[in-house]
C-alpha cells in the first residue's frame, strides 16, 4: 500500500511542477515584494494546512520576512499574504480573502479548485491561485472509494517550490 501511496504521491508533484510551474513563479514574485521592501510575508492556514505557516517560520530554513497570520495581525500595504486551504470554498479563506481584497493587499491563495454554494472561490479573489487538484483520496480501497488525501503534503510541496524561487528572485537583487 505504501508502494503504491508513494507512486500517487509522486506523480502529484510531478503534475503540480508541470502545470502550476508559472503560477508558482508568479505568487514568489508578489511574495518577494514583501521581502524586498519593508512588508512581511504573512501565511494564514485553515485547518490542517496551518501547518506550513509553522514550517515557513519555525523550522531550520525559515522563509525571509515571514510570519505566521493571527486574528490581531495588521496587515498593510507593503505585506502579502499567501493562504493555504484544503479546498477553495473554505469560508474562513474565503472570508480573509474579502478582507485583503477590501484592504487592496495583494495575496495568493493555494488550495483544490472547488465553488461554494454561493458561487465564491477563493480562486477567484486571489491574485495568484495554485490549485492542487486533490478532489478526491489517492488510493483505492476494496469498495471503489479513494482515500489517502495528502492535501498538506501537496502544500507543502508547493510552499517549497515559492520558498525556493523568492530566495532566487532575492539573490539576484542582492
Amino acid at each position: 500500500m505504501l508502494k503504491m501511496f508513494s507512486t500517487q504521491l509522486t506523480g502529484l508533484f510531478k503534475r503540480l511542477q508541470e502545470k502550476e510551474e508559472f503560477s508558482i513563479e508568479d505568487s514568489a514574485r508578489l511574495l518577494a515584494q514583501a521581502a524586498a521592501g519593508e512588508g512581511k510575508i504573512y501565511i494564514f492556514g485553515t485547518k490542517e494546512m496551518s501547518g506550513i505557516g509553522y514550517e515557513a517560520t519555525q523550522s531550520q530554513e525559515p522563509l525571509r520576512d515571514a510570519a505566521v497570520l493571527k486574528n490581531g495581525d495588521e496587515v498593510t500595504e507593503t505585506d502579502r499574504v499567501i493562504i493555504f486551504s484544503r479546498n477553495s470554498n473554505d469560508e474562513d479563506a474565503i472570508e480573509l480573502a474579502d478582507i485583503l481584497t477590501d484592504k487592496g493587499i495583494p495575496f495568493v491563495a493555494v488550495s483544490t479548485g472547488i465553488m461554494n454554494e454561493n458561487g465564491e472561490s477563493l480562486a477567484d479573489l486571489a491574485d495568484v491561485h495554485i490549485d492542487l487538484t486533490l478532489t478526491k483520496g489517492l488510493l483505492p480501497d476494496e469498495e471503489g472509494n479513494r482515500f489517502g488525501y495528502p492535501a498538506s503534503m501537496a502544500a507543502l510541496f508547493v510552499y517549497y517550490g515559492i520558498k525556493f524561487t523568492i530566495e532566487e528572485i532575492m539573490a539576484e537583487h542582492e
